[in-house]
């Protein structure tokens, strides 16, 4: 399954995505809300890893980003019983629509609410990175673990994703990550960011606004290569979760260097959704 999964995933990623990267015309590139963009091809992307996911396993159903915009209540299906895929058909869609890397295809299988084995397909690097879980996490067919040791905070290098902030905490965040070793705004691509964190290309990310196709293909690969994926108060993401705000690190006592450096005060008060 890991194999089929991924050879459908290059296919659509090589004869739908790539061919119209740097090729859309302006009719082909929509708003769904303010910032939030859709293409052509994340549309045909889903329909047709739709199509292929389940053929490759009848009775599962899917979750996608472009048919949970459509319809909201398809995201409830996270939850339920059986096989669920969940898929972005292109993770980072306003680089691509910009004509700028990164951007990746993502999948995650979820079965009974669990993630059971995900992939993420960095398109134009060619990179693919997968995990089953209990198997460990893979990239290119390597295996790949995060670090284990913590060097403190003022050597800690990764992303604290502004985007979607309320205003006093983006303040906050920003003044105390000075305390980090070194910290970005991130490249506006989750299947770039959480792989990053495997191969120890960076060792944290903190993300606030969080949906299934963006973050659970990730928090596999992620805690399946030694990592840890912990909402702000310390509780284990799952990805039936709403609760906003996400700190992913290589591991345990990084995850506490990085939020006790950036919540000195513990973690804030976050209103359900």
């Amino acid at each position: 399954m890991l194999d089929q999964v991924a050879e459908l995933i290059r296919e659509v990623a090589h004869t739908v995505v790539l061919p119209r990267f740097r090729h859309l015309a302006d009719s082909e590139v929509q708003e769904k809300a303010p910032g939030d963009l859709v293409t052509i091809a994340d549309q045909e992307s889903e329909r047709a890893l739709t199509r292929g996911l389940t053929a490759l396993l009848p009775g599962s159903v899917v979750v996608g980003e472009e048919a949970v915009a459509a319809d909201p209540a398809v995201r409830d299906r996270v939850g339920g019983g059986g096989a669920v895929w969940i898929v972005d058909p292109v993770d980072g869609t306003n680089n691509f629509a910009a004509g700028k890397t990164p951007f990746c295809v993502m999948v995650a299988l979820v079965r009974d609410g669990e993630p059971a084995a995900a992939w993420i397909l960095d398109v134009v690097a060619d990179h693919l990175t997968v995990a089953e879980a209990g198997s460990g996490a893979y990239r290119d067919g390597v295996r790949v673990k995060t670090r284990t040791d913590n060097p403190g905070a003022a050597e800690l290098r990764g992303v604290v994703s502004h985007k979607y902030l309320p205003d006093d905490l983006r303040d906050q965040v920003r003044a105390n990550a000075a305390g980090l070793g070194g910290h970005t705004n991130g490249k506006h691509c989750a299947g770039y960011e959480y792989p990053a964190i495997a191969t120890d290309e960076q060792q944290f990310g903190m993300f606030w606004r969080i949906l299934p196709w963006d973050h659970v293909p990730g928090s596999l690969i992620v805690r399946e290569a030694g990592g840890v994926v912990r909402h702000l108060d310390g509780t284990e993401y799952r990805p039936t979760d709403h609760q906003r705000g996400l700190l992913v690190a290589a591991n345990a006592d990084i995850w506490q260097s990085v939020h006790g450096t950036l919540f000195p005060g513990g973690a804030p008060d976050v209103e359900p959704v």
